[in-house]
Order: structure tokens, then C-alpha cells, then sequence
């Protein structure tokens, strides 16, 4: 271990076992992968050879997957139907040991579900079964109720927002209104940014915030201006725009813009890179570090993920292997504790 590294490991050993608690639009995600040797005689179409079968947790799940692969104590809150996928998605929260009392089963909706075909390690395709209808009634009434009885016994509250219903002012004014004042990241939708008002940090990526702001992003002063417009109309006290192979930057109501640079040596999929950095960023800052190191430790973390293929998570060794710029293993399907496995033979 190196005297550059050494903060990195003491920053990992103290997130551990700190509360966090996750509320936004639940996914199941399920992989087919496989390989391409012909086209479809029926259709121009490549015919996928199926060779495995996964599911891992998506959208706001994939957040609650990372915390726990960094060793926090996780709540997670959202909606799923009474079906097969929603049955599932809780079979895979149990298996991370997630605490999922907060999620509702609503007979009226279905679970949100991603279904991706992979060959070669490329997508093919994806189908979504999903209801972007506003979650009401008795289902938020009891997201609401469960939000509100973590006052004071959580650490930290990461805002979940895919856009497909359940992010609202009033659910976001809920943890606001936490009388010990406790910490509030974001992942927004740039359609729902008003709803975010008055908390900790954002989070979205470079095109997200280009929308949110209404302004055409092409510098880095435009870049600033854009940040800058999204503090005053949230009252966020930070921003955090993801950039892809740019990396990150950070804006504050502060000092100067700290940019971090992409540390992937090669890029297998960026599924779910956002939630990697949230809840990197989230848990570190839960810890006590200064968001110059969050940002730092995020960045890692991210940098671990986008070299995995699926929606990954960066457990503690493997971001400090890539601070040490060691080679992490191939890219390959999900597979451990987050990940439910089926085999699958020639179809």
C-alpha cells in the first residue's frame, strides 16, 4: 500500500456498516448471453445462441446492490407488481441481505423489467416491460410511512429517479423534513428536476444536465453555466455531472470545479455506472469524507464497473486494486450474491 492509497482503504473500512436508505424505481434486469454464429433465415436478424441466463437488480435496485457491496446496511424503498419479476427482484434483495420492508407490492402495477440480449459482449437488443403511471394511494401512502420512521436511524438517503412514477416533491419533501438533518443525494430525471429541491447533491450525467438547465452544452463555461443554473433553481449544494470518457466534475457553491479523469483501461458497458457513483459518492461522504475525496473514491468505483458487463457493483478490493493500477479480472456475466442464475442450453 502506497501513502497515496493509504487514505482510499481507511475511507473503505469506515463505510462500512453505515445506514443508507434508497428510494426510487425498482428494475429487475434480465440478461440472456450468448454468441452469434448465423442470421435468422426468418428475418435479417442475428440468431443469439443462448448460453447463460441472469438477473440482477436494476434502476434504484442496482443503488441498494452497490451500498451493500461496499458493506452499508441498506433500506430499500419503491413499488413492484404482484408478478413473477416482482417476486424475484426480492429474492435477489434477500440474497444481498437488503432490507426490503419498504417495498410495496401493487396488484395494479407491473414490476418494471429490462430484458437485454448480449453476444460478444455487445448488446443486441433490450425489451421493457414497464408503467410510467404516478405511484398514488395506499402504495405511496406506505412508502411515505416507512421513509419517515428512519428519522434519525439512517446515515445517509439516495433519491432513486428513473422516471417512471414514483419520485415526487411531496416523497422527496418526506426526507427533507428529517428533523436530524441527515444527508440527501439525487440521480434526477431532467423532466423532474423541480422535485429535487433543497437537497444535498445531484447527480445527473452530462446530457441530463444539458436538458435539466434548457442550454446547449458545448464547453466547459457552458458546462459551469449549466451547474451553476441547476444549484439556484434546486438549492443543491452541489453538482456532479457524469461525463463518460471525460470522467466527472464537481461544482459547488464554493471554490473552483473539481474534474476527475475516466480511469476505465477499456469500457465493456456503462449499464448502470450512475448508480455506482451515487452511491459510492453517498456512502463516503455518510462516512465523514470531504466531497473532494468522494468524488475521488466515486470515480474509482465507476471506473470498476464500466470494465464488468451488465449492471455491476465494485466491492472495496477491486477499487483499491484499481487505485494501485492493477489489472482486474476478465469481463465476464454478473454472478455472486446479487445475481440470480439460470443455465441455459442451445435455442
Amino acid at each position: 500500500m502506497t501513502q497515496g492509497t493509504r487514505w482510499i482503504v481507511r475511507l473503505l473500512a469506515g463505510m462500512r456498516g453505515r445506514r443508507i436508505a434508497v428510494v426510487g424505481d425498482l428494475m429487475l434486469d434480465e440478461w440472456y448471453w450468448g454468441s452469434v454464429r448465423r442470421i435468422s433465415p426468418e428475418a435479417p436478424v442475428p440468431v443469439v445462441e443462448v448460453t447463460d441466463h441472469t438477473y440482477t437488480l436494476g434502476g434504484a435496485g442496482n443503488v441498494a446492490n452497490n451500498l451493500a457491496a461496499l458493506g452499508a446496511r441498506v433500506a430499500l424503498f419503491g413499488v413492484v407488481g404482484t408478478d413473477d419479476a416482482g417476486r424475484r427482484l426480492l429474492d435477489l434483495c434477500a440474497r444481498l441481505g437488503v432490507d426490503a420492508h419498504g417495498i410495496v407490492r401493487d396488484p395494479h402495477r407491473p414490476t418494471t423489467q429490462k430484458m437485454r440480449i448480449v453476444a460478444h459482449n455487445q448488446q443486441v437488443v433490450r425489451a421493457d416491460r414497464e408503467s410510467t403511471d404516478p405511484v398514488e394511494g395506499a402504495a405511496m401512502r406506505a412508502i411515505a410511512r416507512g421513509l419517515r420512521a428512519l428519522d434519525g436511524a439512517v446515515d445517509g438517503v439516495i433519491i432513486s429517479d428513473y422516471g417512471k412514477g414514483l419520485i415526487s416533491p411531496a416523497l422527496v419533501r418526506t426526507v427533507r423534513n428529517y428533523r436530524n438533518g441527515t444527508l440527501i443525494t439525487a440521480d434526477p430525471k431532467p423532466h423532474n428536476i423541480d422535485a429535487f429541491a433543497g437537497v444535498d447533491c445531484l447527480a445527473p450525467n452530462a446530457a441530463e444536465l444539458q436538458v435539466a438547465a434548457g442550454i446547449q452544452v458545448t464547453s466547459e463555461a457552458d458546462l459551469a453555466r449549466a451547474a451553476r443554473m441547476l444549484m439556484q433553481r434546486t438549492g443543491a449544494s452541489y453538482i456532479l455531472v457524469t461525463r463518460g470518457e471525460r470522467g466527472m466534475t464537481l461544482f459547488g457553491r464554493r471554490g473552483k470545479p473539481l474534474s476527475v479523469p475516466a480511469l476505465a483501461r477499456q469500457v465493456y458497458d456503462v449499464s448502470g455506472a450512475g448508480d455506482t457513483v451515487v452511491s459510492t459518492l453517498t456512502l463516503a461522504r455518510a462516512a465523514g469524507a470531504s466531497m473532494e475525496d468522494a468524488v475521488r473514491l466515486a470515480n474509482l468505483a465507476a471506473g470498476v464497473v464500466v470494465e464488468k458487463l451488465g449492471t455491476a457493483t465494485a466491492t472495496p478490493d477491486e477499487i483499491v486494486a484499481l487505485a494501485h493500477g492493477k489489472a482486474l479480472p476478465p469481463a465476464q456475466a454478473p454472478a455472486g450474491k446479487g445475481a440470480g442464475r439460470r443455465r441455459a442450453g442451445r435455442q
